[in-house]
């Protein structure tokens, strides 16, 4: 038996008026999902446990099988994990993204207005250029800046202290004044950033094409080295991680998970959907793996953006291009299987960031009816009754065949 794991990351939402009073989820045309609803159970999951906040970090590692109440320590030095940081016990890891302030002459810095937490998904290669303008002039024995992926980035601060800062994309359209960090140092390298980065020429360019320039820094999910137990031992099965976030790429990483590299795979929208697919196959059916996870990024970053055109398509793109080629692929080898197709959190456009409510699963097993022929949206996976109250045990029900 070989295992999946599709999920689409913020994928579930709220009705929107504009859908008919339909989520996304179940307005999008998904003939795929539809198919494998026919026989396979639905169901609701509660992957971020009560107090906790509802971020990717948390509900990712329930998924995963791992209790966010016991393993999770933060979000930065799970994805400093994936980029090779070497954290030292003492040091505490900040997620560093490059976001979109708004640019007005004059304005002090904590009277501006955070427009965009990915400055428009900006590429991994203009991100590095920034990161590079902003080191000589920060960096010493104490704060080491990393690269990491588009907007996503790593400051470790050797001797620090855990700072609860609010995630920029918590505040899209709000002054950022009541969010910036208590620590002063912290502070004042966010705002002199914004005078070291704003006028950048790769920000001038970038403004002139109408992109929106990656203006500052904003330090967020601080956290201390993490300790996950290993993955095979736990579950006694071999995994790979498909993903193009740094966060699924170190949780991989701590848990002792083979990390595939997919090329065009960007976290965004354009991202290589059938690359995926194509990784997941063969890890499974060539590379000696019993389980794979296939994490997708877009549906989260259209939430964030506020797109409900975008995250339909994104979900699309989900069932059409990632499911449906790995489904094919399963079916075309003659190997039984398991696909469990879930979100980790809710990301509602009305609101453009997370929430902690429980999400909808797809359960599907290729040898054997588990459901009633449910619809897969979250409507009907609240109206089955079924529900898992700890998200980190529902790896364990994929598993039990």
């Amino acid at each position: 038996m070989k295992y999946v794991i599709v999920l689409g990351d913020g994928m579930a939402d709220e009705p929107i008026e504009a859908l008919g009073g339909k989520t996304p989820l179940a307005f999008a045309k998904t003939p795929m999902i539809d198919q494998l609803a026919q026989t396979g159970e639905v169901g609701l999951a509660k992957t971020i446990p009560t107090g906790m906040k509802p971020g990717s970090d948390t509900a990712n590692l329930a998924v995963l099988g791992y209790d966010p109440e016991k393993y999770y320590s933060g979000r930065s030095p799970l994805e400093a994990l994936s980029i090779g940081v070497p954290m030292q016990a003492t040091d505490i890891a900040l997620r560093c993204n490059t976001v979109t302030l708004s640019d007005e002459p004059g304005v002090p810095y904590a009277e501006r207005t955070i427009i965009d937490h990915s400055a428009d998904e900006i590429s991994t290669a203009d991100a590095a250029q920034l990161i590079e303008a902003v080191r000589p002039v920060f960096e010493n024995e104490t704060y080491q800046f990393y690269v990491g992926t588009s907007y996503r980035h790593c400051l470790i601060w050797a001797g620090g202290v855990v700072q609860d800062i609010t995630p920029p994309h918590d505040i899209l359209g709000k002054v950022i004044g009541d969010y910036l960090p208590e620590d002063l140092k912290l502070r004042a390298m966010m705002e002199q950033s914004f005078d070291i980065l704003d006028n950048h020429p790769l920000n001038v360019a970038r403004a002139k094409a109408g992109k929106n320039k990656a203006n500052s820094l904003w330090f967020w999910g601080a956290g201390t080295k993490p300790a996950l137990s290993s993955f095979t031992e736990k579950t006694g099965k071999r995994g790979a991680m498909i993903s193009a976030v740094d966060l699924l790429k170190g949780i991989a990483v701590g848990a002792g998970m083979q990390v595939l590299e997919v090329e065009g795979a960007t976290g965004g929208l354009t991202t290589n959907y059938e690359g995926k697919a194509a990784a997941a196959a063969k890890a499974l059916l060539e590379d000696g793996n019993d389980f794979a996870y296939i994490h997708v990024e877009a549906p989260d970053e259209m939430g964030h953006q506020g797109s409900v055109e975008n995250k339909v398509k994104a979900i699309e793109y989900l069932d059409g291009r990632v499911i449906r080629p790995l489904y094919d692929a399963l079916t075309a080898s003659g190997e039984d299987f398991r696909m469990l197709i879930l979100p980790d959190h809710p990301t509602p456009i009305r609101l453009r960031t997370h929430i902690g409510d429980p999400v909808p699963y797809l359960l599907y097993d290729s040898t054997a009816k588990l459901g009633t022929g449910a619809l897969y949206n979250e409507a009907s996976a609240q109206q089955t009754g079924v529900y898992i109250e700890k998200g980190y045990t529902l790896i364990d029900h994929l598993f039990e065949r």
